[in-house]
């Protein structure tokens, strides 16, 4: 009996299916299954490559179909990915949808020596530039190396098709699931479900072009840990993303608050520990229009404490981020994935930053931004990269065991001849994963949280200072002895934390209304939600604690605003320098002590 071949294409190539003249359609789309590893019901076979035409399982034969020898057939699995109807769905952040619909041209004035057209001509001397170009982001001051998200977007759906076949894939270090062609690994694997090998490059744009500290309070109040204890500390700061305009299409990471969960420090070291809280944190924060923009770290040492510098450890001799460090920021960006309607899977690389509070070359605290790129998130994701117990600088990527298969990881360098080596990353400089960000402070500080006094801190109980009644009612003393309005009272995001997490008299029911005054600076809001029962309450436990009624309590009776002892270093509350004991005036700014 003579035979047919039939060309079956598919994303993953073609094959040759051989057939007999009788063969019916459904003993067909047995052999393609069979073929291409599918189940019966996996995938679609069409007559036509744009999905016209398909090939039902039934028994009229393949010559009633009009399929002949040497006929093309095309095959389109059943979980290719999204459609373009699934991806419309995907809700990006509202930056995001923001600077999609902007136009990002780089415009320029007429140049009066080499433009020689009137003014309503153009020229390729003035003619607006792309957002990615490469020359006009080199010539900024200070130069910009990495160009923003959005640019590169540009870039890939700037071209004719205008980016109808642009997807944006996230890198995978893990054998594809589903291969019948051969035993699991590690008895077997093949080239259809091995990950490919990753040859690292520095990445060419940036999720986030600036970081911006609200006012430097913020960042003062966080370092206050470090300069009582001399134990390292971290936390996570919460913002909003807006638009930064030095950058084309750029993002910035405005910081409103830093939250400090339960750890543990030392001068070397930081632990986490799990936080019961975190929860109730994201979603005050959520309310008051707010979200976790990234994390912050101290690692800093003391030089000279009688004129306050510090040691400068981090540079170019020694490194910018440990690799340890590294996986740390790769883990937190794979929990806040960036949403991204061109990549198949809904999501590609974060917007979540790492910043340091760390020595500079002036022996000053800096604070120096950082995020890990897509090709770090994807090996720590796959729990590919481990750190070097004795070389901060230098990674590793893991080896294959019989428990996990690992791509072979490779970075490119140059030897003393000047040519392009490649290298195994056994081990890896963390240079090739990071990418660095400016992190800056307002001329003119903005303040979401407009409260003047400082409420206690959470979780800094080995400072002494800890959130309860006592330190409500000390607060709230100083506050009515201010004569400040009751919105700037209650406008402290520690407060607020305290407010609605305390085992006392939680009020996470009922604060939605001052969260909203806060959010939008209402004044009669506050006032609304003052005459509230819960807020009654609250001043009788105040009031109990203070032994005082809550409205008469005196600023002296309230207590001091810190715990003072003239044995001890104190830190002005003015310029942050620490004093030695025994004075009552700032050594640096000459002002008093209280």
């Amino acid at each position: 009996m003579s035979t047919n071949v039939v060309r079956v294409q598919s994303p993953e190539g073609m094959k040759k299916i051989t057939l007999t003249k009788r063969e019916t359609a459904a003993a067909f789309l047995k052999k393609v299954a069979k073929e291409f590893s599918f189940s019966s019901n996996g995938f679609s076979v069409y007559l036509n490559r744009n999905k016209t035409g398909e090939i039902l399982s039934q028994n009229k034969t393949l010559s009633l179909l009009k399929i002949k020898h040497g006929d093309m057939l095309f095959l389109f699995p059943s979980s290719a990915g999204p459609s373009s109807e699934n991806m419309d769905t995907i809700q990006e952040d509202e930056i995001d949808q923001y600077l999609s619909k902007q136009e990002g041209k780089i415009y320029r004035n007429r140049d009066p020596q080499l433009c020689r057209h009137g003014p309503m001509g153009k020229c390729v001397h003035c003619v607006p530039l792309e957002p990615f170009d490469e020359d006009y982001l080199n010539h900024l001051d200070p130069p910009v190396k990495h160009m923003s998200f959005h640019a590169y977007i540009r870039k890939l759906t700037g071209g004719a098709d205008k980016g109808k076949f642009v997807a944006l894939e996230n890198i995978s270090c893990k054998i594809k699931s589903g291969c019948e062609g051969h035993p699991p690994w590690p008895e077997g694997i093949c080239t259809k479900c091995q990950p490919s090998a990753i040859t690292l490059n520095r990445q060419k744009y940036r999720h986030v072009d600036n970081i911006m500290f609200e006012n430097h309070t913020i960042a003062d109040r966080f370092l206050d840990f470090w300069r009582k204890t001399g134990n390292q500390r971290m936390g996570y700061l919460y913002g909003r993303y807006t638009e930064h305009k030095d950058i084309p299409l750029g993002i910035r990471a405005e910081v409103a608050a830093i939250y400090e969960p339960p750890q543990i420090g030392t001068q070397n070291s930081l632990e986490l520990i799990e936080d019961p809280k975190a929860e109730a944190v994201e979603e005050i924060a959520a309310k008051l229009g707010l979200r976790k923009v990234g994390w912050i770290f101290t690692d800093l040492l003391s030089e000279d404490t009688r004129i306050g510098t510090v040691r400068y450890t981090r540079n170019k001799d020694s490194y910018f981020l440990s690799a340890e460090e590294c996986i740390t920021a790769g883990h937190f960006q794979n929990q806040h994935a960036n949403a991204c309607r061109l990549s198949p899977d809904g999501h590609f690389g974060s917007k979540f930053v790492t910043v340091v509070a760390t020595g500079g070359p002036d022996n000053q605290v800096h604070f120096e931004g950082y995020q890990v790129s897509n090709q770090c998130m994807a090996l720590v994701r796959d729990e590919c990269l481990l750190p070097c117990r004795d070389v901060p600088e230098l990674g590793y990527a893991k080896e294959s065991s019989t428990e996990q298969y690992i791509p072979d990881v490779f970075y490119k360098d140059k030897d003393k001849f000047g040519n392009d080596i490649t290298y195994l990353a056994r081990p890896l400089p963390v240079e090739y994963l990071i990418i660095d960000i400016t992190t800056t402070f307002p001329k003119d500080p903005v303040f979401t949280f407009s409260s003047t006094l400082r409420f206690p801190i959470e979780n800094r109980d080995a400072l002494g200072e800890t959130q309860d009644f006592h330190s409500l009612a000390t607060y709230l003393s100083q506050c009515f002895s201010s004569s400040s309005s009751f919105l700037d009272i209650v406008s402290d995001f520690h407060l607020l934390l305290f407010l609605v997490t305390n085992e006392v008299m939680p009020l996470q029911d009922s604060i939605g209304l001052l969260l909203d005054a806060v959010k939008t600076s209402t004044e009669e809001l506050a006032q609304t939600w003052k005459k509230s029962e819960q807020w009654a309450t609250i001043e009788q436990l105040c009031s109990t604690v203070g032994g005082q009624p809550s409205g008469s309590l005196d600023y002296a009776m309230g207590g001091p605003t810190l715990p003072q002892s003239s044995s001890a270093v104190w830190s002005c509350l003015h310029c942050t320098f620490m004093n030695q004991p025994g004075t009552e005036h700032c050594e640096m700014c000459s002002l008093p002590r209280s």
